[in-house]
């Protein structure tokens, strides 16, 4: 049951961050509202943004990784000196 929770609120989570990132570039791509056609440059420019959010969702999520590993390893530093008879 917890893990459907989980599950779900992962979910909602990534539906907000779409939403969000459409939002993002369509605001900043889209700019002629009188054709129903997508022109060229909006599909490029909406191409390079979404392209440019991943990238940064992928360096973000490296460097919180990273970050991660750092403390992991400071607190097992600290807790073998702490350990250790003087």
């Amino acid at each position: 049951m917890k893990i459907n929770k989980i599950k779900i609120n992962q979910f909602k989570e990534f539906l907000g961050t779409y939403n969000k990132v459409t939002e993002n570039c369509f605001m900043d791509c889209v700019r002629d509202f009188t054709t129903r056609d997508v022109k060229p440059e909006e599909s490029s420019c909406s191409e390079s943004c979404l392209q440019k959010y991943l990238k940064m969702t992928q360096r973000i999520s490296m460097r919180f990784q990273e970050y991660h590993i750092q403390q992991n390893e400071a607190l097992a530093a600290k807790a073998g000196l702490l350990g250790q008879p003087r």
